[in-house]
């Protein structure tokens, strides 16, 4: 493995060991609050509404930011039945294609989402009373995010001596070590 691609390898790992202890960590609190809110209607008959939105909200970051995950992983949809039938140097480059491709799309998400969270800071939740565009960063933040896996996962691809076996291949392969 060239040292480019060995660099946007452990590089792309770092990022997505500091994403998945914060998707954990949205999901511990979208847990004990989905409980709370069952407790406040069922158990302890509790004017609690605020729990609702909360898990709303926590749900959808949750989701938002395992996308990179997702891409760190090679875990996005592909085309693997045609895919893994091509010669190497085609896989390569299909594969750093649909990195590229995928990048675009994400980079206008975020910033369309930028702006989609402006907007959102001039109306408030219903509960909270707080900006909608909190809740709403989550749109430009996920995509920045996917797009920063996207960038390492392309370089690596590209610099890669070897051309990826699988759009579903993970980073971390056992003979890696």
């Amino acid at each position: 493995m060239s040292p480019i691609s060995e660099k946007a390898k452990r590089l792309s790992l770092r990022v997505n060991w500091v994403v998945e202890r914060v998707c954990v960590a949205l999901l511990v609190l979208l847990v004990l609050d989905v409980w709370l809110g069952i407790l406040a209607r069922y158990v302890i008959p509790l004017p609690m509404t605020f729990t609702e939105e909360l898990a709303r909200y926590l749900m959808i970051w949750m989701a938002l930011l395992a996308v990179s995950s997702g891409i760190a992983h090679r875990e996005h949809i592909g085309v693997e039945f045609i895919f893994s039938r091509l010669p190497a140097p085609v896989r390569r480059w299909l594969a750093t294609g649909f990195d590229v491709i995928a990048f675009v799309f994400f980079a206008a998400l975020f910033y369309y989402g930028i702006g989609f969270a402006e907007k959102g800071f001039s109306r408030l939740t219903m509960i909270y009373a707080i900006p909608k565009g909190y809740p709403f960063l989550g749109v430009p933040l996920a995509a920045g995010m996917a797009c920063v896996q996207l960038a390492l996962i392309g370089i690596h691809d590209f610099f890669n001596d070897t051309a990826p076996k699988a759009l579903g291949a993970t980073l971390v392969d056992p003979g890696d070590d």
